[in-house]
């Protein structure tokens, strides 16, 4: 089973699980995915990405820099971020190139997980059409 966050033309949000994602292609084109608030046929899947955190020191392309004091605001920002991944979705360490392609090929529930990939990993994911995201570390917290 899959799960998809879905919304309308309407703007209205909603979830639906499919057996795959062929299932939920086959059901899209047939207009028999519907919104439950408006029973508009006209919907799309929305982002839905598993974080991740990289192994690797990749070379950052929007790096930030938090050396101004007034930059505490941010700063528990990406904590509070951080700390909502880690009690809403399931470690799943060093696997998590593995856990988020058998996730995306539908060949295990779908869920929130989060882990650690090197920089050639995310790659890989991110070339197969795999949505990750980055899980902020700021530096006085690295190991």
């Amino acid at each position: 089973m899959i799960r998809y966050a879905l919304a309308c033309e309407a703007g209205h949000a909603f979830e639906s699980w499919f057996r795959s994602s062929g299932d939920y292609d086959s059901q899209a084109k047939r207009g028999f995915v519907v919104c439950p608030h408006c029973g508009s046929a006209k919907v799309e899947k929305q982002i839905m990405a598993p974080a991740v955190r990289v192994r690797e020191e990749p070379q950052a392309k929007r790096p930030v820099a938090l050396a101004d004091p007034r930059d505490a605001a941010m700063r528990q920002m990406f904590r509070a971020y951080r700390q909502f991944i880690e009690e809403n979705a399931e470690a799943v360490g060093d696997k998590f190139a593995e856990e988020a392609r058998k996730i995306h090929y539908g060949e295990t529930e779908e869920r929130a997980i989060y882990g650690e990939a090197t920089f050639s990993e995310v790659k890989e994911l991110a070339e197969e059409g795999i949505e990750i995201a980055p899980i902020p570390v700021l530096p006085d917290e690295r190991n």
